[in-house]
């Protein structure tokens, strides 16, 4: 018996049938495209049975146009790169609070670069100043990644002067926002960004 779309939305590895079914395109489609290396998984070891993880599967109808709602969660994936430990905290639980999103956090560039391959955010939050890095350059490896090319960057700092804030926009924030800032203000400058209502 076919799964529903509610059951399929949790899983997290499909088999090609599945993604047969959620993309309404045939078996034999999925497995030529799997074949070809258009669509992105893995064999099980022993047998023939192929097998597509969650995110090469977005990955796979994000790039033919096939909507993903229904497997997305409708949130919207906001990642803070920031040290300071209180305001992370902060920002977790307002915009958690709010509905409309879903939140990871780093604390490093390092960190932020393994998540922003992981999570794939819709934005990053990023503090200028990291402990390894600065957020110019955390904005130009993200960049030069035509993967997050809709990746929005709201870069934030309290001791960034006008030619860093330049150089961030040079570099390819989206925003900049002097802290302290206004949460609302931030929550709704970063929803306009990641368009949700």
């Amino acid at each position: 018996m076919a799964k529903t779309m509610t059951d399929l939305s949790s899983k997290k590895i499909f088999t090609t049938g599945e993604v047969a079914q959620i993309c309404k395109v045939s078996q034999q489609t999925v497995i030529r495209c799997f074949d070809k290396g258009r669509l992105s998984g893995f064999r099980v070891p022993g047998s023939r049975f192929r097998r597509i993880p969650r995110e090469a599967l977005i990955a796979f109808m994000k790039a033919n146009g096939i909507p993903s709602n229904h497997l997305d969660s409708g949130k919207k994936r906001i990642l803070i790169v920031d040290d300071d430990a209180a305001i992370v905290e902060m920002l977790v639980e307002l915009l958690t609070r709010d509905g409309r999103f879903e939140v990871r956090t780093a604390a490093t560039g390092y960190d932020a670069g393994i998540l922003t391959e992981q999570f794939r955010p819709d934005a990053i939050l990023l503090d200028f100043k990291l402990p390894d890095i600065n957020g110019t350059a955390v904005c130009r490896s993200i960049r030069a990644n035509p993967n997050y090319a809709g990746t929005r960057i709201i870069a934030m700092s309290g001791v960034a002067d006008p030619d860093e804030i330049a150089e961030l926009r040079a570099a390819g924030a989206d925003e900049f926002i002097r802290k302290p800032f206004e949460i609302q203000m931030l929550i709704d400058r970063t929803a306009e960004l990641v368009q949700v209502a």
